[in-house]
Formats: structure tokens, sequence, C-alpha cells
């Protein structure tokens, strides 16, 4: 549906509903809530206080500030009205979708005023805390609640530079500021996880129809280091690209496979562009005789050899014959290369494209 038409009140619901899931499992998927029992402690603003020949000293053992930071980042749209993922929202569209099932309507009416006490507390005593301090030298006094100090970090020192908030908080400190967010970013999570399980359970009992794709999308790399198969092509600078993804690829451009020489790709700012230290050069690929040569006593092959050719251990099957078909593709079975353009100037653009059929 595109947004020109109308929405029925049902449609809303959904869409809101499906925006809150994948923001949610975004959060769900952060490291914090790995651990489930250590994210709830956090949310109890706990101190450890020590006496010490009549001296109280207190500590706190909170995770490191950039964790806190990537989980807020994760978390604020969920804290944002205007955003469709809002957690109000979610609560509302469920609180319309449960009005004829009382335990389900009691948990969201339960769950909205947590939400609410928590994430906006109305007094200094719903915040939990407030701090006090005093400059002796010039006699001002400052005070402020756990609220005001972490939304001074949130909105001061983590997402924007709110001179306002920054003004609030200064005096307290950086310390006191973090010290104050993480209970609310932790309390956030597990607001948002709770939530979020709601939502899969009434789904699964069919009181929700949420497309399965919101439960099933990717919504958070679980490693950023991958290789993927690709067809790559490259052509000399000013060459036309092609007009779309399925299009057959203009005239000038060859597979990368064909490249005889790879410090071509090169850019006049970030230099080498591709990086063959990674990826050999097809004029190092190994004959046969080369690899039937490298065998160990044993048979096999060891696996340094095999990196440096560019096979992945444990090697796959048919592993031989793709590195003669390569060494093939490069010319280097005495048959002459297949026919290139000429090669771009060392430092100029190199245009390129993937093709992923």
């Amino acid at each position: 549906m595109s947004r020109g038409q109308t929405e029925t009140l049902d449609e809303k619901h959904q869409r809101l509903l499906e925006a809150f899931v994948l923001r949610a499992r975004r959060v769900e998927e952060h490291s914090l809530a790995a651990d489930w029992e250590a994210l709830v402690e956090l949310t109890r603003m706990s101190i450890n206080v020590r006496v010490d020949q009549g001296e109280v000293w207190i500590s706190y053992e909170l995770p490191p500030e950039e964790v806190v930071e990537s989980a807020a980042a994760r978390i604020r749209p969920i804290l944002l009205e205007k955003e469709d993922c809002f957690h109000m929202k979610a609560l509302s569209a469920l609180g319309y979708t449960c009005r004829a099932a009382p335990q389900d309507a009691a948990w969201i009416q339960a769950a909205r005023a947590e939400w609410r006490a928590r994430v906006s507390p109305s007094t200094r005593e719903e915040s939990g805390y407030w701090v006090m301090v005093a400059d002796t030298s010039t006699g001002e006094e400052c005070d402020l609640d756990a609220h005001g100090l972490a939304m001074a970090w949130i909105y001061g020192d983590l997402v924007h530079h709110d001179p306002e908030r920054r003004r609030e908080g200064d005096t307290f400190g950086l310390r006191d500021r973090f010290r104050a967010a993480v209970p609310l970013v932790a309390w956030a999570m597990v607001g948002t996880i709770e939530l979020l399980n709601f939502v899969r359970a009434l789904n699964e009992a069919g009181m929700l129809k949420l497309r399965q794709e919101v439960f099933d999308e990717q919504v958070a790399l679980k490693s950023t280091t991958w290789e993927e198969h690709a067809e790559m092509y490259y052509a000399p600078v000013g060459a036309p690209p092609p007009s779309l993804a399925s299009s057959p690829m203009p005239e000038g451009w060859l597979p990368l496979s064909r490249a005889s020489d790879l410090s071509v790709f090169r850019h006049h700012i970030a230099g080498q562009l591709l990086n063959t230290k990674r990826s050999p050069s097809m004029t190092d690929l190994p004959s046969p005789e080369e690899v039937e040569a490298a065998r160990t006593p044993a048979g096999g092959w060891k696996r340094d050899q095999l990196a440096a050719w560019g096979v992945p251990w444990p090697p796959p099957k048919g592993w031989k014959d793709e590195l003669v078909e390569r060494w093939k593709a490069a010319g280097q079975d005495g048959a002459p290369p297949p026919p290139t353009r000429p090669a771009p100037a060392p430092d100029g653009f190199v245009q390129e494209t993937l093709d992923f059929g």
C-alpha cells in the first residue's frame, strides 16, 4: 500500500507492530542482552559501599561507555514518539488488538504504566535518586535527578550536543551523567525485549497476523568479516556503465578473472582498490604440475600453501579443478590470454561493478 492510499486502523496497527518488532529484534541482538541476568542487574542502580577505618567508599561496576553508547543508539528510536517503532505506539496497537482479552489487556496496561514511570518519570522519587552539589567558593548549589542526568548524557554527550542538556548536566560531570544513563538504557532494553516476546507469543497464538519476514529478516550482523562469491567486471576510464543490474555488460567491460595485471586498479585518493594480498594474482597461480609437486610426504598439502593459492581451509571439494580453471583463464597454460582493452592509467579512476546475477 502506498502512502497516498487510505490506511485502515488494522493496517496501521500492523505497520506499527512490525516496525517495533524489527527494531526490538535489533535491540535483542545487542551484546548487553546476551547475558539477561547481567542486563537486569544493570537496571537496579546498585551501589557498592565499603567502610574502611571509619571512611565510606562507594564504587560502581558498569559496562564500557562505548558498549552502552551502541545500546543507546539501538534503543533510541523506540524512545521517540515520532518513530513508528515507538514503544507506546506498539502498546497502543496491542491494546486495541487485545481489548477483548482481559488478561492480555491487563498485562499491556501494567507495561504501559511501568514504561512511563521508568522512561519518563514525573517526579524525582520515580526517577530513583538525585544528586545535589555545592560550590563552596561561590555558594552556588545545583541538584538534578537521575533521569535528568541520564538525558544529559544521551542528548548532551551521545546523540546530540544539546547546549541546554549540557548546561543542566555539566556541573555533575560525565561520570554522574553516565552512571545515571546506564540503568535507563538497560531498563529500556529489558522492557523492549519483554514486549517483543509478548508480541511473538500473541502472533504464534494467532491473535496477530504479522508478516513472518519481520521475525526472520536479518537485523544485525553477527560477523563483520566474510567472503562471498561474486562476478566482477572492469573497464577503462570513461566506459559507460550498465544501465541496470540485469543488463548485459556494455562493450569494453571484461571479467576480473581475465585481468593480467591487478596493479592497474588504483584510485588517486584511495590507492590500490583491490587487496591482492588476500586474493593471489592470476600470474602467481600454480600449474597442475606445481600443485602435485607441493604434496607432503603423506600425500596432502600444507595449510599455508593452500592459503597462498587462495584455497580456504579445509579445502572444499573440487579445489584442484578450480585452481586449474583459474590458471587456464589467466593464460598460463600456453594459450594466449583473452584479448583486453587498454588498461587505465595507474592514478586514474577505475569503473567497476558487481553482477549478482
